[in-house]
């Protein structure tokens, strides 16, 4: 004997696969926070562990602009994914 089958999400309830995601049902202010927040973790991140390596190596100030530039390079990414969520 086979399992029943689940049954079919409804359309219009806005669950299911076509449904949007977490981050598309967010207000204004909070997506600004959500992209602000991406950007300041990103850049912290990067300084870090560019001052970690510096640190490390002795090579100051060499991983401190490499990381913020990846850092950098990071974060627009990362807002750019959030941006075209949006659109």
């Amino acid at each position: 004997m086979n399992p029943p089958e689940p049954p079919s999400p409804d359309p219009e309830s806005g669950s299911g696969e076509g449904s949007e995601s977490p981050s598309a049902s967010l207000s204004a202010p909070a997506a600004f926070a959500a992209m602000g927040l991406t950007a300041a973790i990103s850049v912290g991140a990067g300084v870090g562990l560019g001052v970690w390596f510096d640190s490390a190596e002795h090579s100051s100030p060499v991983g401190l602009l490499v990381g913020l530039v990846l850092g950098f390079v990071a974060a627009v990414v990362s807002i750019i994914q959030q941006i075209r969520r949006f659109l």
